[in-house]
């Protein structure tokens, strides 16, 4: 007999009235004979066990289509509550006693720490947590200590001084940026290199949900609040690449992406018509095309192996000098300068690297750590989450009508085909921002994870502070520094 089916525990016992027989494989499975479904993976579908009197109920999660569990490709996941009951109370016992040591040895976490983002997307996150992530959570048995962020930077401020040692790990309900909030204050600690190697999870609340699409696509599941929370639930984790973004002693910590010219202008202006929801980015990116900016600059980088070719051969451009601008929080700045103890970046001698640029002007210039950039947008097919490298998406010279149409394929990924993207990987980045083409008295926005990293002259709210001025910056990757829940 092969080892994995060999039973752990077996059985015959009382399911619907009617005696079956129950086998605990050694494998996971759990098979009986009665009913439609009559095969769990306690790995991949069981959510925990409950008793009662002589019967033990089965909490599942199952795959499921047209309505019928299913073990082939299905549409979504379904409760499948199983209740038997054993034939003897000395194997009652057994049954709780198998049950547990396998739950246990899959290393499932027991207690999170849960963000939650009421103001994120269309202000929903609240409810998506009270009526389907926290249910699921404790039909797991998960302890959870719940957070609700009160106002930007929050989650980053409770991360920095978090005792960690109670928690397997932390979840975000919300879009991208609480997650990036965490990532940051965790990075900023003391202990950070220990910090830094808790589990994050994030289950799709807000706006883009960038990561949650990315994780759940990686293995062909809907973008589901179910699918991710039991993605969490499983506790298989995964390597994620930081990229820190450097500007003098200034430095943000990214998971997801930078923008700048395009890209950047449709994310944060389309914020004055959030209350169209996510239609706001299409209305918003049809307005641009039909006015389109450029921009003067240069990017400067190192590539990964197999795209030396693009760009021409240039020195190491230096590290920005600058320190905050004109509409920088000198209260962060002056935080940060402060900072000497936590996380500084990759220890990568930039300076001995064979660097090569790219010379504007731009329409957009775009870095991904992740494949999707939000829920419709696959901005970045091949990257990858832990292989070390950014993926740099840059568009010159577009006609507005090739432009359209490659607006129209982020969808698919298919715009990084175009004559006039520049696709490739790289290991640094530098980026020398300028003002645009037509009008050099305006400059642009650097967009970071989705939010406002820096703002140039004449641009939309730029009054406001930045943590950077709109000058030099540069970026450098950090392989599988962070950890996530991953599906698989």
């Amino acid at each position: 007999m092969d080892p994995q089916q060999r039973p752990l525990m077996s059985d015959r016992v009382t399911v619907n009235g009617t005696v079956t027989p129950l086998a605990l494989l050694a494998d996971g499975r759990l098979w009986w004979s009665e009913g439609v479904h009559r095969c769990l993976s306690v790995e991949k579908d069981f959510l925990s066990f409950v008793t009662s009197g002589p019967y033990i109920k089965i909490k599942s999660l199952v795959e499921t289509r047209d309505g019928c569990c299913s073990t082939g490709a299905s549409t979504r996941l379904a409760r499948n509550d199983v209740v038997f009951m054993p034939s003897s109370e000395e194997s009652h016992r057994l049954w709780c006693q198998k049950l547990c040591e396998f739950v246990d040895s899959l290393g499932r976490p027991k207690r999170l720490f849960v963000f939650v983002n009421p103001f994120g997307g269309k202000k929903s996150a609240a409810k998506i947590f009270d009526e389907q992530v926290k249910p699921l959570l404790e039909d797991a048995q998960i302890e959870i200590t719940v957070q609700e962020t009160k106002h930007q930077l929050h989650a980053k401020e409770v991360t920095q001084s978090l005792d960690i040692t109670k928690y397997d790990g932390i979840v975000c309900v919300s879009g991208d940026g609480i997650l990036v909030e965490v990532v940051n204050g965790l990075l900023q600690r003391e202990d950070w290199n220990t910090a830094i190697k808790i589990p994050l999870g994030v289950v799709p609340a807000g706006t883009g949900n960038g990561m949650a699409k990315s994780l759940l696509d990686s293995v062909g599941d809907p973008c589901e609040i179910a699918n991710a929370v039991h993605a969490i639930i499983r506790g298989n984790k995964r390597p994620l690449d930081v990229a820190t973004i450097i500007q003098g002693e200034i430095r943000f910590f990214s998971i997801l992406m930078l923008a700048w010219g395009l890209v950047a202008d449709v994310d944060i202006e389309s914020e004055k018509f959030r209350w169209m929801g996510s239609a706001r980015l299409d209305f918003y990116g049809l307005c641009r095309l039909l006015n389109l900016r450029q921009y003067i600059g240069c990017v400067s980088f190192v590539p990964a192996p197999g795209y030396e070719a693009f760009g021409e051969p240039t020195s190491y451009p230096g590290k920005s000098t600058t320190s905050k601008g004109s509409n920088s929080g000198p209260n962060e700045a002056e935080h940060a300068n402060k900072e000497r103890l936590c996380y500084l970046g990759p220890e990568i001698n930039v300076e001995n690297l064979n660097w090569r640029v790219i010379n504007g002007p731009f329409i957009s210039v775009w870095l991904h750590n992740v494949p999707w950039g939000a829920e419709d947008t696959l901005a970045a097919p091949g990257a990858k989450f832990s292989d070390g490298y950014l993926d740099l998406i840059i568009t010159k010279n577009c006609p507005t009508l090739p432009l359209l149409s490659m607006m129209s394929d982020l969808s698919t990924g298919e715009h990084v085909k175009s004559p006039y993207v520049t696709y490739l990987k790289v290991k640094a980045f530098s980026l020398q921002p300028g003002p645009r083409t037509k009008d050099k008295e305006k400059e642009g926005i650097i967009d970071a994870d989705g939010e406002v990293l820096a703002r140039g002259k004449g641009t939309y709210k730029c009054e406001e502070k930045t943590l950077m001025a709109y000058d030099k910056l540069q970026i450098a990757v950090d392989q599988g520094l962070a950890t996530l829940f991953t599906p698989i």
